[in-house]
């Protein structure tokens, strides 16, 4: 498979419908904790890990947001993920493959660790792990992108981290010609991207309670 087919997928993939609905983290780590709740987070990774395919925008947002509720995420900064970056850029993608299936398995819904076993799988040819991965990429995605529509202070995107409000805007075509704006918020920091009268709101979520 080719790099900007690979691209074409994951973009065409969360321009699809999805519900937009109120997105609340409270709500979601309590139903996550919660082992009676059908959003229980051991229930939902079970589905996300079997059957990526089937997981509907609601579970899929439940389990994007849960990672700010998750044990030991794997952080960019850590050694561990530096490691994998560098095993990629050195184009070793059996050793990348290697550490990233490590990772994965620490933090299964994280979209770098995600995106870097794409691609490697993409150069390896291995269509079976890529296509597996990318329906939960592409799942993650889309309860990410249900969580607004970006229009408006008060219905922004929600993302969990820099990185991810990146891969936000690859997925929606804003590129270095919109200019960023930044202000604090009780919760995180709002990013205002504009073009002409265009603009689109995404906010950076700082769990602190």
């Amino acid at each position: 498979m080719k790099y900007c087919f690979f691209l074409l997928l994951i973009f065409t993939s969360v321009f699809g419908f999805s519900q937009k609905l109120k997105t609340d983290l409270k709500t979601i780590e309590k139903d996550l904790k919660n082992e009676k709740s059908a959003y229980n987070y051991e229930k939902l990774i079970f589905k996300y890990k079997a059957y990526p395919r089937s997981l509907d925008t609601i579970e899929a947002r439940y389990l994007y947001y849960g990672r700010n509720f998750i044990k030991n995420p794997v952080l960019t900064t850590d050694p561990d993920f530096k490691s994998l970056t560098e095993a990629f850029k050195s184009n070793n993608y059996q050793d990348c493959i290697r550490q990233g299936k490590i990772l994965y398995d620490k933090d299964p819904t994280n979209l770098d660790i995600l995106l870097i076993l794409l691609k490697a799988y993409d150069y390896q040819k291995d269509g079976d792990n890529f296509m597996y991965h990318l329906s939960q990429f592409r799942a993650l995605t889309d309860g990410m992108k249900s969580s607004g529509d970006g229009k408006t202070e008060k219905t922004p995107y929600l993302v969990n981290s820099v990185g991810d409000e990146y891969i936000l805007l690859n997925i929606l075509n804003i590129g270095q010609d919109y200019t960023r704006g930044s202000k604090s918020v009780r919760d995180g920091i709002l990013d205002i991207w504009e073009k002409d009268n265009n603009k689109v709101y995404i906010k950076v979520l700082y769990i602190d309670y």
